[in-house]
């Protein structure tokens, strides 16, 4: 198996990859301040950490989609330097992401071969890549998949055989996996498992990320931890170290941040009541409530369906089972026309793409949501709006205060003050939030915590979803914890730590 993979001969005792004090920057943030990592032939080498630890980065950096800012990258014993994915690629290195780059309308042979053609004297050869791909899935044990079919035909765990069977035909000596479970069921998992053996029996190295510990249990060798872009742990062996202490790593330390104070007592007055909410193949049987004046915070893993639930409770996703009710009305599901005349406001989560109209100035984004208020015989009044976004602004400390300023020239932190202006000025009874720190610098998160937990005093009830969890802790009244699509605990805000939090989330446990 070893020729029909053409793994080039490796020193199993030194690494095949090292990264050293890897530190990248992007716009008023640090990625990575400071990673260090390696992996050996033949071993797989889990890498974990919380949502917003890094994992991400580092692995577009060691897959040559990103450059580090300073650091080095040492491959096969030599500093390397990869200026793009396909560089990466040629020297050996393979990404496989949880959003698998197949392509739906080629064959299993096209895509394996997809960008590094079989062909002769300049012409592709089609008998020559269906069958070197079928050389690939029997060596990887999938013989029953065929070079010639459609790939679109396939299963996501079909697909993900096709996407490792393209590394092996480049020649991949080190093979990164982001997430390869999250749209496996139990079989799948096991082959996938199977698979992975297969290859570092090869002498290939595997970088495995996934949030399941009980994965990592089974399938890692050592494991590298990561908090706030910075190695906590690395090479640890996954066998010796209890997975308690795992989580205690992940956690850590925090900043010097405080949360403000509590509304003292929630109103009893029921604004927004989720029942048997569903979205088929995503989530199901969703059932709270939330008070006037109350924040609830949902907590759970990027993919476990917690972003989902929000954009159908506001109508973006229309809801295939349950009801969502406000006040005395029953919301139209798919609607977010009806979502925001009956009070609900929504900050997504990608604020730039989702939320903002970039190239407009800012007070035509505070505006936005109710410009048939502002208008007289289909003509908006400048004067009236200009007033509107100035009282924003200065409410919020939304700087530089210029109505006219184009909202792209501001900074993540003005922005997302922006999107909470918008709706404070629409008179919003129930206010979404999704990630609303995220992208934010220390300073404009604790004025964001103050604007939401000033909202909260006036009556409004806020659902907020945050990938940091003690942000979760730190704002929320209740949590619901959420995990492959279930609502799995509801608990007081101050009946649940962080590190019990963080173990449900990862483990899905009710306890």
């Amino acid at each position: 198996m070893a020729n029909l993979f053409h793994v080039v001969a490796v020193d199993l005792a030194k690494p095949l990859l090292t990264a050293s004090n890897v530190v990248k920057h992007f716009p008023g943030a640090k990625a990575l301040d400071g990673v260090d990592f390696d992996v050996f032939p033949g071993e797989v080498h889990c890498l974990i950490g919380q949502n917003g630890a890094g994992k991400s980065t580092l692995i577009k950096i060691l897959s040559g989609a990103h450059r580090p800012d300073s650091g080095t990258i040492t491959w096969k014993g030599k500093e390397r330097s990869f200026l793009n994915p396909l560089a990466a690629l040629q020297a050996g290195i393979a990404t496989i992401y949880q959003e698998l780059d197949i392509v739906d309308g080629l064959t299993v042979a096209e895509n394996i071969f997809l960008g590094h053609e079989q062909s002769r004297l300049g012409f592709t050869q089609p008998m020559d890549a269906n069958q070197r791909a079928g050389e690939i899935l029997t060596g990887l044990g999938h013989p029953e998949i065929s070079p010639s079919e459609e790939v679109g035909s396939l299963s996501a765990a079909g697909k993900q055989i096709v996407s490792i069977a393209r590394a092996l035909s480049q020649d991949a000596q080190l093979i990164i996996m982001d997430e390869p479970s999250a749209m496996l069921d139990g079989e799948e998992v096991a082959n996938l498992f199977r698979l992975v053996r297969t290859l570092t029996a090869q002498g290939i190295g595997v970088i495995y990320i996934s949030h399941r510990l009980a994965e990592i249990r089974e399938i890692g060798g050592r494991m590298t931890v990561l908090k706030d872009g910075r190695t906590v742990a690395s090479g640890l062996s996954v066998a010796d170290t209890p997975m308690s202490d795992v989580i205690s790593m992940m956690v850590g330390h925090k900043g010097s941040i405080s949360f403000p104070p509590r509304v003292a007592d929630v109103s009893e007055d029921v604004v927004l009541s989720v029942r048997g909410l569903g979205l088929d193949g995503v989530f199901s049987d969703v059932t709270f409530d939330v008070h006037a004046g109350e924040i609830v915070g949902l907590a759970g893993l990027v993919g476990s369906g917690r972003s989902e639930i929000l954009e159908t409770i506001y109508g973006a996703r229309r809801a295939t089972s349950g009801e969502v009710v406000m006040g005395d009305h029953r919301m139209h599901h798919g609607s977010v026309n009806d979502a925001v005349s009956n009070g609900m406001g929504l900050c997504p989560e990608e604020r730039k793409s989702q939320g903002l109209l970039l190239d407009e100035p800012m007070v035509r984004n505070i505006t936005l949501s109710m410009f048939s208020r502002l208008a007289k015989v289909g003509f908006v009044n400048n004067s009236a709006e200009e007033s509107v976004a100035i009282r924003q602004a200065e409410d919020l400390s939304i700087r530089p205060a210029e109505p006219d300023r184009l909202t792209r020239t501001l900074s993540g932190g003005n922005q997302q003050k922006i999107l909470l202006g918008r709706w404070l000025a629409h008179g919003t009874k129930v206010l979404i939030l999704d990630e609303p720190t995220r992208g934010v610098d220390v300073g404009a998160r604790a004025e964001a915590y103050q604007v939401i937990r000033d909202l909260a005093a006036t009556g409004v009830a806020i659902l907020l979803v945050s990938s940091e969890l003690d942000e979760v802790l730190g704002l929320a009244d209740r949590v619901l914890v959420v995990s492959d699509g279930r609502v799995v605990r509801i608990a007081d805000a101050h009946d649940i730590d962080e590190n019990s939090l963080l173990n449900i989330v990862m483990e899905g446990n009710t306890q």
